[in-house]
């Protein structure tokens, strides 16, 4: 599928539009059914401590309108959470791989600056 093609996600028998890399095309769209959704194509299944991380991430970018880069990540959810959580490993176990990347995506924000 090219660029110029619309990608989507069905969600409540909604179309919603993703870009390539499965980000929210419109923050607006986004809800915990969506958060859910893109998770399982993740195969992850969200938990309590998934959605501390996403309200986490999502209040962050109400404040400062952006998504932090890992070790931004890192330091908001020690300093929020506490340093058994505010740790890279941690982090990783929730949402695998590039997890600042993979945790924005499920939260319905861009993707964040300085993540290949």
């Amino acid at each position: 599928m090219s660029d110029a093609m619309a990608r989507k996600i069905v969600v409540d028998d909604k179309q919603i539009a993703v870009d390539r890399e499965g980000y929210l095309r419109r923050l607006s769209d986004w809800n915990r059914n969506v958060a859910e959704t893109l998770a399982r194509q993740q195969e992850i299944t969200l938990k309590a401590p998934h959605w501390e991380i996403i309200d986490l991430l999502r209040d962050f970018h109400r404040r400062h309108e952006m998504s932090p880069a890992s070790r931004a990540l890192v330091s908001l959810v020690k300093k929020k959470l506490g340093p058994e959580k505010g740790r890279s490993i941690y982090l990783m176990r929730l949402f695998s791989g590039s997890f600042a990347k993979t945790a924005s995506r499920i939260a319905g924000l861009p993707k964040p600056d300085n993540c290949l």
